[in-house]
């Protein structure tokens, strides 16, 4: 019992020093990430919604 209890005090001390070394983003940094991911998250939505377009286009003619 007293092992499991000590392999869980050190796991949490090195989650806690682990954490102690991630570095955040700066706040214009977040910003300009943030909308780079937006920006081409939408563009290939649009993408996926002009080839899926085609796609059903080409199954009805071939189905008619």
């Amino acid at each position: 019992m007293a092992a499991k209890k000590e392999n869980k005090q050190s796991f949490f001390k090195g989650v806690k020093s682990e954490f102690k070394k991630i570095v955040w983003p700066k706040r214009d940094q977040l910003i300009k990430e943030t909308i780079a991911v937006s920006l081409v998250t939408l563009f290939l939505g649009a993408i996926i919604k002009v080839v899926d377009m085609i796609m059903q286009t080409g199954i009805a003619i071939l189905i008619k």
